[in-house]
């Protein structure tokens, strides 16, 4: 038989699942959480200039976030764009 070997992430996961840490929802809850994901799955490719001074200060905001610049504007795309 052949092992799995997991990430990191998929470990911790797995061990909190054995804990018991994580609990059942119900099937609206579910429907809800899916449709959520839905709706941020990235599936559009867009090109734009910036200037390089703005580019670089997103860079560090996200840098102190933890996140990805490109994930970080992503996000602020889409606050602006669930607010207009």
């Amino acid at each position: 038989m052949r092992t799995i070997k997991l990430t990191r992430q998929e470990k911790a996961i797995e061990e909190a699942l054995l804990k018991g840490e994580y609990i059942s929802v119900g099937k609206k809850e579910f429907n809800d959480i899916a449709q959520s994901l839905a709706q941020r799955r990235k599936d559009a490719v867009l090109n734009i200039r910036v200037n390089k001074y703005d580019l670089e200060t997103l860079k560090q905001k996200a840098a102190k976030l933890g996140v990805g610049y490109q994930t970080f504007i992503s996000e602020i795309l889409h606050k602006v764009a669930q607010t207009v």
